[in-house]
């Protein structure tokens, strides 16, 4: 047995081998013609242009010896080329692509007609030029065999129309329409000739369109080829907002009731469109005479007709049942409803009488059109709501708007999500009865229907819960848990899909919910699952818009313990968490804190965080904390927050000195002078509490000063008189010359006191500098430094004020010295230290001089 097996498995692995060997063989086939499309040396020399040439000589040539890719390649470029020298270009380039598009394949045609639009649309030329070189080029190719470069040319012309001055129309488009519009004309002529009346109808005034462009409308209509009776009938409406109401009535109409009644069935669909378009150009009468037996009839052949028709009519039929509401009887209204009902189901229920085996099977293109039909019915629904009166709705409407937000088809649910604000506006105080649906299409297995829905959540849920004087508190107080749970379910799903778009357009709405539900419910379901998602969720999207919902929840909860377990949770988390993503996104929260948040409130809890940042070992951190310091320079004020501006100049000092990034350091410069150009608010209000603290202060110690100055004054003149009485003297020292020298005393006491402002008469005190020529006082009064110098024999005094130095005149200590010699002609030394004691004692009082001891 064991050399039976060995021999199968050998032979197992041969045939592996061999079948390895048969791929390989298969790949070497799959590449030769890879190999054979490589280019020859010939090739290469064929396609090679000379460098030299200018891009004028190049486009030229390339368009002349080239081939077919190299020149559309140019025709490509022709606007490029026209903004960089449009002068040659027209002389030279534009002839040569002229004589090209004769020959030229599909792919330059379409490239030429496109380029031909973008040089109108930039207006690269003028609208004359324009008309004069393109326009030509334009029409000549506009009757292309090929349908799909036809076309091209005609949605260039059309749009060469509207912007063609009506004369250049007239005798270039106008005129030789009337000959291409001939029934000798090739049918693709015919059709372009038909789309271009329907553009030329906005271009010229009524009679013009009634002399030359209605015989040719006429014309068309009776074509023999439905194409162009098909084609005409659409253009219809357009021809009918040129002529006007009345000449509509009177020849359009008439034309349209014979097209609703054409054989083919693309003619009277188009005719039906056109007669709901121009609903409003009827009159009553036309309306109901004309308009309403069509309908009618159209309504009842389409259940046997084409589908097509169904999905048609399901698409018009509330512009239609609203077009027509004031001209409807009671049993046309209800007919006209039992018909939306009946399409709103089409596909899902089974015919009365019919068992399964009578009915006949249905084939993908219509379940694909019943499905169309659903789709239509979803999105004419709040039309119907209209057509039936909202306080009709539960009775009427609920059961189709049921079965269509539970619909098997993710398209038919997805109409009624995008429709479901229109219904709960039009609901109002009704809304609560759709709050079940809400939650249904919240919990949608498809993503796509709650994309659809989300788009007006906010809306929708304000009007589930405070919609409309009407809606009783108990049934708000019933939807909101319903409401909750489907929310988380939807946020859960929308987690764990691979939309992020949905997820993080889903938590941008959430936003809303402080407006809806209480804070706690908030807290407890929502505001953690906000956190959740931006530690653990990889899309950036998605965590700044968690992070940017859940400063909204906590800018609206207003329990401190709440908010301070969520800033805790925040700084430890995030700002101090272990992943420098992590810390990177409590960045991105700051931010979102400055902006939605007091400066008081960021500066108390973050600002401190936010700089410890600039110690982080991620280079990516330091950066973008440096991109964000000017934002958070401004949630300074001064002088509140004079620590915290110490703490960032602080952070900057470092980051300068520090930083080793030279990236980094780049941007930290830079951030410093844009930091240097701002400006720091100040706080009014506590700057004048400080300044009034200040005041008072400043106000006590003046009135000590005062006490001091006034008691020392007391002393120093008791000193005064002690000291003239123990002076020994001549005797000729009588009553009348110490008068004298009195006098004298008061006039310098004058000359001192002169020198100074009179308001500041009182001086304060402040430290002192010993120096070697005398005493240096501050005088704060003044403002100014007050330098006192003492010598032997003089004594000055310098000041900064305006009128420049002012010194005690040397006249008075001269008179001083002079009366002392008449009186005491034998001891002048005794006399000199006299007066200077005296002149001392006397400064001392006045004040002038601040004691150094």
């Amino acid at each position: 047995m064991h050399p039976i097996i060995i021999f199968s498995k050998m032979d197992f692995s041969q045939s592996n081998l061999f079948g390895y060997i048969e791929d390989l063989q298969e790949l070497t086939i799959i590449e030769r013609p890879v190999r054979r499309s490589l280019k020859t040396p010939e090739e290469i020399e064929r396609l090679t242009v000379d460098e030299e040439l200018s891009d004028i000589e190049r486009a030229v040539y390339l368009l002349s010896s080239g081939q077919d890719i190299q020149g559309t390649s140019v025709v490509a470029n022709l606007p490029v080329l026209m903004r960089q020298n449009p002068a040659e270009t027209l002389r030279r380039v534009l002839p040569k692509i002229r004589e090209v598009l004769h020959v030229a394949g599909v792919e330059m045609q379409l490239t030429a007609a496109v380029s031909f639009l973008t040089v109108l649309q930039e207006e690269l030329v003028s609208i004359h030029t324009y008309s004069h070189s393109f326009l030509h080029i334009i029409l000549q190719n506009l009757e292309h065999r090929d349908a799909g470069v036809s076309n091209a040319w005609l949605e260039t012309l059309l749009a060469v129309i509207e912007a063609l001055p009506k004369e250049t129309v007239r005798h270039e488009i106008l005129n030789p329409l009337v000959s291409k519009a001939q029934l000798s004309q090739t049918l693709q002529s015919r059709l372009v000739s038909c789309k271009i009346m329907g553009k030329l109808a906005n271009k010229f005034e009524a009679h013009i369109i009634k002399r030359d462009i209605l015989p040719l409308v006429k014309s068309l209509c009776q074509d023999a080829e439905y194409e162009v009776r098909t084609c005409i009938c659409r253009q219809l409406e357009h021809i009918a907002q040129g002529i006007g109401a009345e000449l509509t009535k009177t020849v359009v109409l008439p034309e349209l009731v014979e097209l609703a009644r054409d054989e083919g069935s693309s003619v009277r669909l188009a005719a039906f469109e056109t007669l709901v378009n121009l609903l409003d150009m009827f009159d009553a009468d036309d309306r109901s005479q004309t308009v309403l037996p069509l309908v009618k009839s159209f309504c009842e052949k389409s259940f046997k007709a084409d589908e097509t028709i169904l999905v048609s009519l399901s698409f018009h039929l509330g512009k239609l049942c609203n077009g027509l509401y004031g001209i409807f009887t009671p049993e046309q209204h209800l007919r006209f409803f039992e018909f939306y009902k009946k399409l709103s189901t089409l596909g899902l229920q089974q015919e009365n009488g019919h068992n399964d085996n009578q009915l006949q099977v249905q084939t993908l293109e219509q379940e694909k059109k019943y499905i169309l039909v659903r789709k239509n019915c979803a999105y004419n629904f709040p039309a119907m709501i209209v057509f039936v009166d909202p306080k009709n709705f539960h009775l009427e409407l609920y059961s189709i708007f049921f079965c269509l937000c539970h619909d098997p088809e993710v398209p038919v649910r997805y109409t009624m999500a995008l429709s479901f604000y229109e219904v709960a506006k039009l609901l109002n105080s009704g809304v609560y009865t759709i709050h079940k649906e809400l939650v249904t299409l919240l919990q949608d297995e498809s993503l796509e229907v709650l994309d659809a829905l989300v788009g007006h959540l906010p809306e929708i849920l304000e009007l589930m819960t405070n919609g409309g004087e009407n809606c009783g508190s108990e049934n708000k107080l019933l939807s909101i848990p319903d409401l909750i749970t489907a929310l988380t379910t939807a946020e859960q799903r929308a987690a764990t899909s691979l939309k992020w778009r949905t997820h993080e357009k889903l938590l941008q709405k959430y936003a809303c919910l402080p407006h809806i539900i209480s804070s706690d419910q908030i807290y407890y379901r929502f505001l953690h699952r906000m956190l959740t998602i931006i530690l653990t969720n990889n899309v950036l999207p998605v965590q700044k818009a968690a992070a940017r919902t859940l400063c909204v929840y906590l800018r609206y909860n207003r329990k401190q313990e709440q908010r301070h377990e969520v800033i805790q949770k925040l700084i430890e988390q995030l700002g101090q968490g272990k992943s420098y993503w992590n810390r990177l996104r409590f960045l991105d929260t700051c931010e979102i804190i400055m902006e939605l948040f007091s400066k008081s409130f960021f500066c108390k809890y973050f600002f401190l965080p936010v700089l410890e940042l600039t110690h982080d070992p991620v280079a990516n951190v330091r950066m973008k904390l440096c991109y964000l310091l000017p934002k958070v320079k401004s949630t300074l004020r001064i002088p509140t927050d004079k620590h915290l501006l110490q703490q960032l100049e602080l952070c900057i000092r470092k980051l300068l000195c520090q930083e080793k990034d030279k990236d980094v350091l780049t941007i930290v410069k830079r951030t410093v002078l844009e930091l240097d150009r701002m400006e720091i608010s100040v706080d009014a209000e506590q700057l004048e509490k400080e300044k009034q603290q200040n005041e008072g202060r400043s106000t006590n110690i003046n009135n000590k000063i005062f006490e001091k100055k006034r008691r020392d004054s007391k002393t120093s003149s008791v000193l005064a008189k002690s000291i003239t009485l123990s002076v020994p003297g001549s005797s000729s020292a009588t009553s009348a010359g110490k008068e004298d020298k009195k006098s004298k005393l008061v006039r310098s006491q004058s000359f001192s006191t002169q020198a100074l402002h009179p308001k500041y008469n009182t001086l304060d005190k402040c430290p002192n500098k010993n120096s070697a020529t005398g005493y240096t006082s501050s005088v704060s009064g003044m403002g100014k430094d007050c330098t006192l110098s003492f010598t032997d024999d003089s004594f000055r005094t310098h000041s900064g004020g305006n009128s420049g130095n002012a010194a005690f005149p040397s006249s008075s200590s001269r008179n001083l010295y002079n009366s002392a010699d008449q009186k005491s002609s034998g001891n002048k030394e005794i006399q000199t230290r006299k007066m200077n004691i005296l002149l001392w004692v006397k400064m001392e009082t006045s004040g002038i001089i601040c004691s150094s001891h």
